[in-house]
């Protein structure tokens, strides 16, 4: 058995050639922002005002590390010694004393001795791709000048590393000398770290899923990274590494999280009923693990990965004419929850070179969700719909799958609801006027939204007395017609209470037309096209636009 330490150790001694702490290429990279590290600092200086004999911890960090070798392997920690390596390099900039500035330089680096056999070297060593970015820039006597007279950062971790220099600097050059003095002295004598390590990785990764103290907290995708990783060989941990972190530099972290849930939606194919970090492991990753991690990265993550970055840009880039196909990611984009995701994921990734398979598939999906926005499936429903689509679609029936299209039943209450009023369902509303403002173009064209989308009603919902529209429409006119499709505009600003009750006339010159006196909307057009707004117009109208839409939709049955 393994043998595993933890200690209470001083930074003196953290920062001592005891230690000599590489970040691995496979780790996450340095994530703490502004936020982060001035939290460090004002925890710091609370330090400083407290009894003198009253010790501060900073958490814990986990190590793979032999007991008489000072290489440490950074599994978790890599935030804090970060951080502080960068805090003590900014107190070493602003101090006046050489022999404090060279007691602080000590700290941060490793000065070497021959007879000793020590080479001088950084404390700490990131990963390869921001290692030399960081040296030069932070651990180097004179680096943070350099920074300041303009850097350009390669990736993020380098930006964050930037903004957290630049602030530390901002926040420390306020302090006196001996307010910085009493800092490096609280930092250096009564801070200490709870150093757990052990000579075996996967020790070391069963410490680092469950322990996580202080800092950014440990994404799922964090933890799944580390047992995939983990479980390389050594020779190809690097290269997997290396691929893992490009496709989540690509898709950012908030989307590359938001893949396995995705990803476990597929495998799955119900809604999730516990933790992501319990269903992934036991439904997707234990498929893989130990035997086959590779299979994991090749099969499964990459191929979803780049499936989900185009679903987010509306790129699909695998056939010569992807317009189509960019069109419809474009319209599903329009709806107000991610459940189309996942079998749009299964899709593109299965059949990701026929064209012809995918538009079908995404023209239906896209009326089905449609169906689910507008009937108001909640997310239950939305999840039982989708998984059932899921496992027809794994079960080989493809555009035949039952569950993508819509019985007549549906499709009856689809346009019953459409017909009804629609304005009171807030969410409903805007996505069925953009959709339908698009099929009214000639021809009909993908619409890119203004900014600013609103939606109007030509009827006013509360007119003056006196006005022309309680003339011309009856109290039961107006409530039957105030809230349905027929009475509604898209504009692009924000709306106006005084000019809502404007008569007909004065509300398409004044309200409804954009400055160059036009308006963006083709909706919107054909109503400063008309000359009078009576029950009558309506009644043509709301006919007409249910038929565009039961067309479109393919609702007739």
């Amino acid at each position: 058995m393994k043998k595993l330490e933890a200690h209470e150790v001083p930074l003196s001694k953290v920062f001592s050639s005891d230690y000599e702490f590489a970040i691995p290429d496979y780790q996450r990279p340095y994530t703490w922002g502004v936020e982060q590290a001035t939290q460090l600092l004002e925890d710091l200086y609370e330090a400083v005002e407290r009894d003198p004999d009253d010790p501060y911890f900073l958490g814990s960090i986990v190590l793979v590390k032999e007991a008489n070798a000072p290489l440490a392997e950074v599994i978790d920690g890599q935030q804090r010694l970060t951080t502080l390596t960068i805090l003590l390099s900014v107190l070493r900039e602003l101090c006046d004393n050489p022999t404090d500035a060279g007691n602080l330089d000590k700290l941060i680096w490793e000065p070497g001795d021959t007879i000793q056999d020590l080479a001088s070297r950084p404390r700490v060593r990131l990963r390869r791709r921001d290692e030399d970015f960081f040296r030069k820039h932070v651990q180097d006597r004179g680096a943070l000048a350099v920074l300041e007279a303009g850097v350009a950062p390669a990736n993020d971790a380098q930006e964050r590393i930037v903004a957290n220099v630049r602030e530390l600097r901002r926040l420390l050059g306020k302090k006196s000398d001996v307010e910085r003095l009493a800092l490096a002295k609280t930092i250096v004598q009564r801070t200490f770290l709870v150093v757990v390590s052990t000579s075996d990785l996967t020790s070391a990764y069963r410490i680092f899923s469950v322990m996580n103290s202080r800092g950014v907290e440990l994404a799922p995708a964090d933890i799944f990274k580390s047992k995939v990783i983990g479980a390389l060989l050594d020779d190809l941990k690097e290269k997997y590494a290396a691929r893992w972190e490009d496709l989540e530099a690509d898709l950012g972290r908030e989307a590359f999280s938001d893949l396995f849930s995705h990803i476990r939606m597929v495998y799955m194919k119900v809604r999730a009923r516990e933790q992501l970090l319990l269903e992934f492991d036991n439904h997707v990753l234990n498929r893989y693990l130990p035997d086959r991690p590779t299979d994991f990265v090749d099969s499964v993550l990459e191929p979803y990965g780049r499936a989900y970055l185009d679903i987010l840009n509306s790129d699909y880039q695998s056939v010569p004419d992807a317009g189509v196909i960019n069109r419809w990611l474009r319209r599903l984009h329009r709806l107000d929850n991610f459940d189309w995701q996942a079998p749009t994921l299964w899709a593109l990734t299965n059949h990701q070179f026929d064209s012809d398979w995918l538009v079908e598939f995404l023209r239906r999906l896209d009326r089905l969700c449609a169906w689910m926005l507008v009937r108001r499936y909640n997310t239950h429903g939305r999840g039982q719909r989708i998984g059932q689509l899921l496992r027809e679609l794994d079960a080989g029936h493809g555009l035949n799958s039952p569950a993508l299209d819509l019985t007549n039943d549906e499709r009856a209450e689809m346009i019953s609801r459409l017909e009804g009023e629609i304005y009171i369902q807030t969410t409903v509303r805007k996505y069925v006027l953009i959709r339908l403002d698009e099929l009214l173009s000639d021809p009909p064209v993908f619409q890119h939204e203004p900014k600013i989308v609103t939606v109007e009603h030509v009827l006013p919902q509360s007119p003056k007395a006196d006005s022309e529209w309680c003339w011309q429409f009856t109290p039961e006119q107006r409530a039957h017609w105030t809230h349905r499709l027929a009475n509604l505009v898209l504009l692009s600003r924000t709306k106006n209470g005084e000019a809502q009750n404007f008569d007909f006339a004065t509300k398409k010159t004044r309200y409804f037309r954009s400055r160059s006196g036009v308006s963006n909307f083709p909706l919107t057009t054909q109503v400063l096209a008309t000359d009078a707004w009576t029950p009558e117009v309506l009644e043509q109208r709301q006919s007409d636009l249910i038929g565009t839409l039961t067309r479109a939709w393919d609702l007739a049955g």
